[in-house]
């Protein structure tokens, strides 16, 4: 359990006051539970440099509400593969949010690894996640509907690649911006994007693996 500081309270308050922005119903139950991974992140985050440092009220919209775009994609009981997890977004508030979900988190630090899988019992969702402490590229592609990632290193260099690992039939669901755009366009791939509330430039991109 988390101690009610001031930041929480800021966090907490952020969560509440946008939610409806961003399409998501939150109760105070999953406020908490926000709160005790948002406060778990910040204890490991000096060592590990999981997320840019920024203020309660971003994180709260930036990294979790963002996050939870995705569940509207995610029908009842989806198998996801997070691909390039690192703090575990957006896959752990995905996970907070809807337990009925499957995922495996793929992360090639060891270290951040480690905290993956304590955000993992933290959250009580050990049962339904594993971490596999790898590239994607080094990993056979496990059973899978969604594919999803937003912080991966390189993601325009590397997307081709992950597009192709992919299982086929797959929908993947991307974080990104102009240079991810460009790059599926030049791929000649089939996709979708979509406007993130509150940012003028980050899109979520929905691409079909046929």
């Amino acid at each position: 359990m988390h101690n009610n500081t001031p930041e929480l309270e800021e966090f907490s308050q952020a969560l509440s006051d946008n939610a409806s922005f961003y399409g998501v119903d939150i109760d105070d139950e999953l406020i908490s539970r926000f709160a005790d991974y948002y406060q778990l992140l910040n204890t490991w985050n000096p060592r590990l440099h999981l997320v840019a440092p920024c203020s309660p009220d971003e994180f709260a919209t930036r990294h979790i509400l963002e996050s939870l775009l995705l569940l509207q994609r995610l029908p009842e009981s989806a198998r996801v593969v997070d691909v390039g997890s690192g703090a575990g977004l957006p896959i752990i508030p995905c996970l907070i949010a809807r337990p009925d979900l499957s995922a495996v988190l793929i992360e090639s630090s060891p270290r951040k690894a480690v905290f993956l899988r304590e955000a993992l019992r933290l959250n009580e969702n050990s049962g339904s996640a594993e971490v596999v402490a790898k590239r994607f590229e080094d990993v056979s592609t496990p059973p899978a509907d969604f594919i999803t990632s937003r912080a991966l290193d390189r993601f325009a260099e590397i997307l081709p690649a992950l597009i192709e690992w992919s299982p086929r039939p797959s929908r993947l669901l991307l974080f990104g911006g102009e240079n991810l755009k460009r790059r599926l366009d030049s791929l000649n791939q089939e996709f979708a994007e979509h406007p993130i509330p509150r940012s003028e430039k980050r899109l979520l991109f929905v691409v079909e693996r046929k």
